[in-house]
């Protein structure tokens, strides 16, 4: 800017270069506004930043959840399992149908010298591998159907639709674990942001009960001893708030890891308008029968181990093979083969059937054992089904129970909260007329503090206690 000042200056005056100076100066007069042009956009954007790409992604419960989904690798490994053990059920019914090939095959063997009468009437040279056709060349050009039936292979496809089903289970009880997991760290984030609320008003109102006691210092209406007791109170807050503001900091972080590719990406919570209420025990019960995934699992476990019951004896039965062959194995890659004396052609291209009957007869026991050790799996199977339903009992109860008492103890601290902060508001008051002492002022500045926590971690205790309660009868 200086330097275009200079420059019209000496335009003005006169100078001999004024006229070599005219370009120069359009061009600084140029720079000089659009460097005012940048300066000005990058004030704008430094304004509208917060309000642009900046601004914090408002998350919900439900979203919260759905971006657990896609980033956590316990799901996810859950659900290639499940997948894959979907593929594997359809391998296994696609091996008790029947299936075609194509076979080409040429086949060239050295001849020993000597030859032989074809069919045909002619002479042609002898193979020295006696293994192969009577003459050294030979195309094989076919098309195979191919069938196996056995009691094994019917076996191997319940046992893949068991494993599928059983996949599936476990993603369901993975998925319903990964939402409990989202629903207490949502909770935790929501209860740690508003106990750092809770520990900067605490802060805020000890330092105004600690300039009240000086100025009744002042005025000699107390004595010293309220004046340190104030400053001691006030200095603890403050070390509450820094661990609020970390603890805050570190719930953040925590669930950031699960949501976001940067844990770090700037968020906000939409807590939900009122606590959902709690159903019947008895819809409780009749939902859970239905639809929890444990249960599933292990049912589909006994059938997984039946069908390598069925699997194992079906190995000392008779199994059947058919195949059927089309096309062409000839000396000539042609349809018809040449002429015979008699003017006939042979047919080259025909086809062949062929059924294969295998049945066991002797292999040391070892199909024996393999029928022992199916049916002990089974009957471990049958155990952990029967446990299985046991535990769903007991955890459904004691689910149901927690749920309860937390939520009941939920309303209890609604109204202790609103009893401390009035005990503190008149507890104040009396202090400030002269009818209470600093210590009754603190306790009751104490009491008030613990009951905002404690409300805040019944909150979470409910929320989890009803997350699992869902996680175990399925209606999530």
């Amino acid at each position: 800017m200086l330097l275009g000042v200079t420059t019209w200056n000496e335009f003005r005056k006169g100078n001999p270069l004024r006229f070599a100076l005219v370009p120069r100066l359009g061009v600084l007069l140029l720079l000089h506004a659009a460097a005012f042009m940048a300066y000005g956009q990058t004030k704008s954007e430094a304004v509208a930043g917060p309000l642009g790409p900046n601004a914090p992604v408002v998350i919900t419960l439900d979203d919260a959840i759905r971006l657990a989904q896609a980033s956590e690798p316990g799901y996810a490994s859950a659900k290639a399992t499940s997948q894959s053990a979907a593929l594997d059920r359809s391998i296994a019914r696609a091996a008790l149908l029947p299936s075609a090939r194509l076979y080409n095959q040429d086949i060239y063997t050295q001849p020993n010298g000597l030859k032989a009468e074809g069919g045909e009437g002619v002479f042609t040279p002898n193979p020295k591998f006696v293994a192969n056709d009577s003459r050294p060349r030979e195309y094989i050009a076919q098309g195979i159907a191919e069938e196996n039936l056995s009691v094994a292979g019917f076996a191997g496809v319940r046992h893949a639709n068991a494993a599928a089903a059983m996949a599936s289970a476990e993603q369901e009880i993975a998925r319903r674990g990964l939402v409990v997991a989202v629903t207490t760290m949502f909770f935790n984030s929501l209860a740690a942001d508003r106990k750092l609320a809770v520990a900067e008003q605490a802060r805020q109102e000890a330092s105004d009960f600690s300039r009240l006691t000086n100025q009744r210092e002042q005025a000699r209406e107390v004595a010293h001893a309220d004046v340190l007791k104030a400053q001691l109170v006030e200095q603890q807050r403050i070390r509450d708030a820094v661990d609020a503001q970390l603890a805050a900091e570190k719930a953040r972080l925590e669930l950031g890891v699960i949501l976001f590719s940067d844990p770090r990406t700037p968020y906000t919570l939409n807590a939900p308008a009122a606590e959902a209420p709690l159903t019947s025990k008895e819809e409780v019960e009749q939902v859970a029968a239905k639809n929890n995934p444990e249960l599933k699992s292990a049912l589909a476990s006994l059938a997984e181990s039946q069908a390598d019951v069925t699997a194992a004896w079906g190995a000392m039965l008779p199994n059947v093979a058919l195949s059927v062959n089309y096309g062409i194995d000839a000396n000539e890659f042609a349809v018809n083969g040449p002429l015979d004396p008699d003017g006939l052609r042979a047919r080259n291209l025909g086809y062949s059937t062929s059924v294969t009957v295998n049945l066991p007869v002797w292999d040391w026991l070892s199909n024996q054992h393999k029928v022992k050790q199916s049916e002990i799996r089974r009957d471990v199977a049958k155990v952990a089904l029967s446990n299985a339903q046991r535990r769903l009992i007991a955890q459904l109860d004691e689910a149901y129970s927690e749920a309860q008492a937390a939520h009941d103890q939920l309303n209890s601290l609604d109204v202790s909260v609103d009893a401390a902060a009035e005990s503190l508001r008149l507890t104040k008051l009396r202090y400030k007329s002269g009818e209470a002492t600093v210590l009754e002022v603190v306790d009751a500045e104490n009491t008030y503090v613990s009951t905002e926590d404690a409300r805040e971690d019944g909150r979470v205790r409910y929320e989890t206690a009803r997350a699992e309660l869902r996680a175990i009868t399925g209606t999530m």
